[in-house]
């Protein structure tokens, strides 16, 4: 349902984009931004609502 693309040329600039079903849509630039985004993504499948296990939710 996650799609993460990662492009790093050889000597350029790596950029990076996340998308979800869900709605969750983000890109970064650059090195540090593109491995956060890779950690976000990572944190996104525990959180996303389509994963999750809606049952037995409007019970509690």
């Amino acid at each position: 349902m996650a799609w993460l693309h990662i492009s790093a040329p050889r000597h350029g600039t790596p950029t990076a984009t996340s998308t979800c079903l869900c709605g969750w849509d983000r890109s970064a630039t650059g090195h540090g931004k593109v491995h956060a985004l890779i950690a976000a993504h990572t944190a996104h499948r525990d959180t996303c609502p389509l994963r999750t296990n809606q049952e037995g939710r409007a019970a509690a």
